[in-house]
């Protein structure tokens, strides 16, 4: 027992003596700024039309979701640029033509993971990432599994229109001059959104046709028609991922035959299909699939789709076989395969672009060239669980 005592009054002293002694310590310096960017003391300004070969990786950071992201990757030096905090289910940014603005549909909770939702378009400026401007909006976004179509701007930069599914499926339409929420579209039976002209655009239905939409100048429904199925829904459906080539949408379904969508004078239409894969290579089992598995360069008229081997429920798999087209001919112009699984693709626009690729379950951006196949160069740590690649 005496033992003991003594050694809580050693302890005891101990503690006191730390307690009472006076804590030091050394401070640390400021980490120096590359020399390129400058001194410590200097401010950074990015400015997203510097580079065409700036590219968004958008990440919807499955293990918690509260906590989305979109980092900004040169894919000329592989620099890791900046980074924004998109919220909850963060699904894409949809940049301005103008360069100047980026827009992001966001939804966040009062309690982090629970309580009262809100939901909020933020516009960040592209010079210094910093937020413009928050517009209210409902809170009806989708959270599904990224896609390009689950926010677009009109032709005209007028109007942002935003999937709302909840359970109920319609479309928010935010007004970008006056910065604020003008309104909702119900599209019953319809998903995600596809633009078609100045101040229109459609939405896929069940039945494998399309719901058209016309805007006022106030961004209400100036007039909605149906139309008959595009697709047949039934025994080969078309994944709701497509690229634009002027006044034409490319889906791709299942089995791998594209569906060329037109806006005409007299409406949506559906071009005459063709396939990706010969006769021979559909029976090898190969088609496309991803979650972006599609990427076009509207300069050189040129389809590039992400190709695995397997069966058709297998289409949004990863590969690592890319087929470039030649949209005129319809004729596979190239082939070349990714070092690494990808799930997303995607081109800068310019006259010599760079080839992107992510895999949704790494944390690498690798960039190639998309005439050779090169790889050339891979960024490390660009998200958790990147989806979506968007190029200024």
């Amino acid at each position: 027992m005496r033992i003991n005592r003594m050694c809580l009054a050693v302890a005891l002293t101990v503690a006191a003596g730390l307690c009472l002694a006076p804590l030091t310590r050394a401070a640390l310096p400021s980490d120096p700024l590359p020399s390129d960017i400058g001194s410590s003391e200097a401010s950074v300004i990015l400015s997203m039309p510097a580079s065409k070969h700036w590219i968004w990786v958008n990440d919807f950071v499955f293990p918690h979701m509260v906590d989305g992201r979109a980092s900004l990757v040169d894919g000329d030096s592989g620099r890791y640029l900046g980074m924004l905090s998109t919220g909850f289910g963060s699904g894409r940014l949809v940049p301005a033509s103008d360069g100047k603005v980026l827009y992001s549909a966001e939804s966040y909770f009062s309690r982090g993971n629970r309580g009262k939702r809100s939901d909020v378009v933020t516009l960040y400026d592209t010079k210094t990432l910093e937020v413009i401007t928050e517009i209210p909006i409902p809170p009806k976004r989708a959270s599904n599994t990224p896609a390009m179509g689950n926010a677009v701007l009109t032709d005209d930069d007028r109007f942002l229109l935003i999937f709302n599914f909840n359970p109920g499926s319609s479309v928010s339409v935010v007004d970008t001059a006056n910065r604020k929420f003008v309104g909702e579209i119900e599209t019953p039976g319809c998903a995600l959104i596809f633009p078609t002209g100045r101040r229109s655009f459609f939405t896929l239905c069940g039945d494998g046709g399309a719901l058209v939409v016309e805007l006022n100048k106030d961004g209400g429904a100036l007039r909605q028609s149906r139309t008959a199925p595009l697709f047949d829904a039934d025994h080969d459906p078309v994944a709701e991922r497509p690229v634009r080539v002027g006044d034409t949408w490319y889906f791709v379904t299942y089995d791998g035959r594209v569906v060329p969508v037109h806006t005409t004078r007299q409406g949506l239409a559906a071009g005459e299909g063709w396939w990706l894969a010969s006769a021979a290579e559909r029976k090898d089992g190969w088609r496309p699939g991803g979650l972006q598995q599609l990427a076009v360069h509207v300069g050189q008229n040129r389809l590039y789709a992400l190709m695995h081997r397997g069966n058709r429920d297998t289409h949004k798999d990863p590969g690592k076989d890319v087929w470039a087209y030649d949209l005129a001919s319809r004729q596979r112009v190239s082939k070349f395969s990714t070092r690494d699984l990808a799930t997303s693709i995607q081109l800068s626009t310019d006259a010599k672009p760079l080839f992107y690729s992510v895999f949704a379950d790494s944390d690498k951006l690798d960039v190639y060239d998309p005439d050779t196949g090169a790889l050339l160069r891979t960024v490390d740590s660009v998200g958790t669980t990147p989806t979506l690649l968007v190029t200024p």
